[in-house]
């Protein structure tokens, strides 16, 4: 660095990435913004400029060097700066030293001076926040340290839902994505094959999916709003549960407040939400999924409007990503990977990476507006715009009669009703037929005559089998 270069480094005096000090004599003082610089964008550390500016370097010897070393060695993890030595022409043996520091990466330990964090707030240097240092030290080992590798304290195995979990084990097997021998294997071998046992305790990662105890950690807002905006609300609802009930309780809210569209293709009407089942199923996964549940007080949010839907989740994007990037091929970032290993394991998620693709190819198969995410107010939102224009005949929320010319020899109420009870099935195997019969408001009885005539049958115990699809049953009413 010349003379000249350090007049132009100085002129803008101390900023977020400068600090000028007089000597050495303030080493100390120093290499607390070394740390702080170091935290945050890095810097320039200077020694032997005043605070009026004024270049008045000091003599550099060996002794002098050396201390700068053993000042430097304080600082963990270790650090080599870039060191400059600038002469002050008309001063023999005065030096001004300068000190260059790389910024913080995202997912490096955070720097200490003397076991002590500091950052840097402006032009100025302070210690470093407890939950800063804690969130850095999360992100650089998220195995050791992230919210689902924790014990889930005051739970154990009993507190699991255990019908549910042989049940997931079986859709895997089906899969070929979990070895047939899970099927006969205790519950506590299948836990610690899924890394969800810490010893012999529950990680948070169990509770979320398997919990079959009330907690308020876990938890969907629901909204059905009038209009654009949140001014009046025609429903408000809130679930608690686990992964599968969440999700269950978010889905079961669509089909109640979305309206279906039907064309009449051949001699079959072919129904539509205004947005695709399987794009929101997949976007509300995301959310459970991938949400940041080391945000308290904070939920899953699903807001309809009469122009968009709007689901969000706690937690900002990977820095990896942007609002705008998200939608082009990129790698998988799960935020709670224990958990997302489990779901691709019993066909939950897919390929990882893959399911934003999945939900705009879903929309676009529809003719439907693609989604576009945003984060506001630390919540990832992604929004499905809702066209209610697109050619197909939109209907309220029930069934519709199929047009008059068409020779059917079922009834017409009964294919729509079929038709949605069929979409429900799809999203949700495991659903029982007492809990469709309450959604349609029908016996259960017409429940499975519908299932019937789609070709599905219960396949499994009554409390952790599932809808599996055969040949349709021709039936004439």
């Amino acid at each position: 660095m010349t003379l000249e270069e350090l007049k132009k480094l100085i002129s803008k005096d101390e900023t977020k990435n400068i600090e000028l000090k007089k000597s050495t004599g303030e080493l100390r003082e120093g290499m607390h913004t070394a740390c702080a610089f170091l935290n945050s964008d890095g810097g320039v550390l200077v020694f032997g400029v005043t605070p009026s500016l004024s270049i008045v370097g000091q003599i550099v010897s060996e002794s002098t060097r050396r201390d700068i070393a053993q000042a430097l060695a304080g600082i963990e993890p270790a650090v080599t700066p870039v060191i400059e030595y600038v002469d002050i022409p008309g001063k023999d043996n005065h030096q001004v030293i300068v000190l260059r520091f790389n910024p913080w990466v995202y997912g490096n330990d955070p720097y200490t001076f003397h076991g002590r964090p500091y950052y840097r707030l402006e032009s100025v240097t302070k210690a470093m926040p407890r939950d800063m240092f804690d969130a850095r030290i999360r992100i650089n080992m998220p195995h050791k340290y992230s919210w689902e590798m924790r014990v889930a304290e005051g739970y154990s195995i009993k507190d699991l839902d255990v019908s549910t979990i042989r049940g997931v084990v079986r859709l895997g097997v089906e899969e070929k994505r979990i070895p047939v021998g899970s099927l006969n294997e205790s519950i506590k071998v299948i836990l610690k094959k899924w890394n969800l046992l810490d010893g012999d305790n529950l990680r948070n990662a169990a509770v979320f999916l398997f919990s079959k105890r009330f907690s308020y950690d876990y938890e969907i807002r629901m909204a059905r709003f009038r209009g654009m905006d949140k001014n009046y609300f025609i429903d408000n609802q809130q679930a608690h549960g686990n992964f599968f009930e969440l999700l269950d309780a978010g889905m079961s809210f669509f089909f109640k407040h979305l309206s279906l569209s039907g064309e009449i293709k051949g001699f079959k009407r072919e129904e539509h939400l205004d947005v695709p089942a399987t794009a929101l199923r997949e976007a509300l996964i995301n959310a459970l999924c991938h949400r940041d549940y080391d945000i308290y007080q904070c939920s899953i949010g699903i807001a309809i409007y009469d122009d968009r839907i709007e689901i969000e989740s706690p937690g900002l994007l990977p820095r990896e990503l942007t609002p705008k990037t998200i939608k082009r091929s990129h790698k998988s970032y799960p935020r709670n990977e224990i958990a997302a290993t489990v779901l691709y394991q019993i066909t939950y998620l897919e390929k990882w990476g893959s399911g934003i693709k999945r939900i705009m190819d879903a929309c676009k198969a529809e003719g439907s507006p693609q989604p576009f995410w945003s984060e506001e107010g630390g919540y990832t939102v992604v929004t499905f715009p809702m066209n209610k224009l697109n050619g197909r005949i939109v209907t309220p929320n029930e069934p519709q009669n199929v047009t008059q010319n068409v020779t059917q020899n079922v009834t017409q109420n009964d294919i729509p009703r079929a038709e949605k009870v069929e979409q429900v099935v799809v999203e949700n195997s495991m659903i029982s037929k007492d809990d469709l019969a309450k959604r349609f408001n029908v016996s259960s009885k017409t429940i499975l005559r519908d299932l019937k005539k789609l070709g599905y049958a219960w396949e499994g115990a009554s409390k952790n089998g599932r809808w599996v699809k055969k040949e349709p049953t021709s039936t004439n009413l």
